[in-house]
């Protein structure tokens, strides 16, 4: 008997994918700062680390996307994720990343008209979250995938590039990526929530989390003269 997979299903691989060519694989997502000031030496504090930014930034990027997949204004959430990104050299992060997805995602579902209307609206890049909000839609993906997206992305990042950093166990490292399962699913499905009170009542709904130490980390590590990730 042969079971047919729930609709979008190989598309949510694609789009979670580290291969996927949107230049996420040059970014630390704030790791290589934290490795530097001693807040990350080894799986325990990697796994807090990575647990803090899911829900901080990652509920942020996460309920972000959902709404761009739920088709909010992608202006006003450009605009939410600028009031929710204090860091200057964050927020071009955002837009350099958001740039290379739109221009990733545009090559692999050619014709969406949302994507053509964000690149156009935004030449010099969207917040990352926002365009990958429109390139969960353009897949025909929902708002719980786009979030699911994010809040994975938000961690794997992080957890990947501490290999690389510290020379730290690949097993251990994902290992701690595959523990946090429970709570990348618990964010992804607050995020999606409130994207959907955000249709009602616009951005603000969208949560606002805070992680000053990742803002703070982010804007010392654009000062560095030589690092390993671009942020």
């Amino acid at each position: 008997m042969t079971t047919t997979p729930p609709a979008g299903r190989a598309a949510l691989l694609v789009l979670a994918d580290g291969r996927f060519p949107a230049g996420g694989h040059a970014h630390s997502g704030g790791a290589e700062a934290a490795v530097k000031a001693g807040r990350i030496t080894g799986p325990d504090s990697l796994a807090a680390f990575c647990r803090g930014r899911l829900h901080t930034a990652g509920l942020v990027a996460a309920a972000l996307a959902a709404a761009a997949a739920l088709g909010l204004d992608p202006a006003a959430l450009d605009a939410a994720a600028d009031a929710r990104t204090p860091a200057p050299a964050l927020r071009a992060t955002a837009r350099k990343l958001g740039r290379q997805l739109t221009r990733a995602a545009r090559a692999v579902w050619p014709g969406d008209t949302g994507l053509a209307a964000l690149a156009a609206a935004f030449p010099r890049g969207a917040h990352q979250p926002v365009a990958l909000g429109l390139a969960a839609r353009a897949a025909g993906l929902g708002p719980l995938d786009a979030a699911a997206v994010a809040a994975y992305e938000s961690v794997g990042g992080p957890v990947t590039a501490t290999v690389r950093l510290l020379g730290l166990d690949p097993f251990e490292a994902t290992a701690v990526l595959a523990r946090l399962a429970p709570e990348l699913d618990e964010v992804a499905v607050r995020a999606a929530d409130a994207a959907e009170r955000a249709r009602l009542g616009g951005p603000a709904e969208l949560p606002a989390a805070a992680s000053p130490l990742l803002e703070i980390g982010a804007q010392a590590h654009a000062d560095w003269p030589v690092r390993l990730f671009a942020s």
